[in-house]
C-alpha cells in the first residue's frame, strides 16, 4: 500500500461500488442476464455476495441467466455464475472461446433477435 493511501476512503468507495452493483442486479430475476466476461476470481465472488444480499432482502433471482464467457474456464466463475444461478432457479451457461470472436458474435445475435430477423 502507498503510504498516502486512505483506508477509510478505499473502504467507502468499495462499499459504494457494491451498492451500485447490487442495485443493477436487483431485477435480474425477471429474465435478466448476468454476463461474466473473463473474470476468474474477484468478480464471481462479488457477484455471489450481491446475489445473496439481494435474496436476503427479498428479491427473487428466479428466471435469470448467468453466462460465464472465458477462453479458459475456471472453478470460481463457473461455480458462482453458472452453478449457483442454477441452484437459485435460473439458467447458467458456460461459453468457451476468444473474447474478440465471441463477444461480436453474441452482440450480432442479440441485434438480429431484437430486429426480428
Amino acid at each position: 500500500m502507498h503510504p498516502g493511501a486512505d483506508g477509510g476512503a478505499i473502504g467507502a468507495a468499495s462499499l459504494r461500488d457494491f451498492r451500485i452493483l447490487t442495485e443493477a442486479m436487483k431485477d435480474l430475476g425477471n429474465g435478466g442476464v448476468l454476463a461474466n466476461l473473463g473474470s476468474a476470481v474477484v468478480l464471481p465472488e462479488v457477484v455471489l455476495k450481491g446475489i445473496n444480499t439481494l435474496i436476503n432482502l427479498g428479491f427473487s433471482m428466479n428466471g435469470m441467466l448467468g453466462i460465464n464467457l472465458d477462453f479458459v474456464q475456471h472453478y470460481r466463475s463457473n461455480q458462482q455464475i453458472v452453478a449457483r444461478v442454477r441452484e437459485i432457479g435460473g439458467e447458467g451457461i458456460s461459453l468457451t472461446g476468444h473474447h474478440e470472436l465471441m463477444i461480436p458474435l453474441i452482440a450480432a445475435g442479440i441485434v438480429e433477435k431484437l430486429e426480428g430477423n
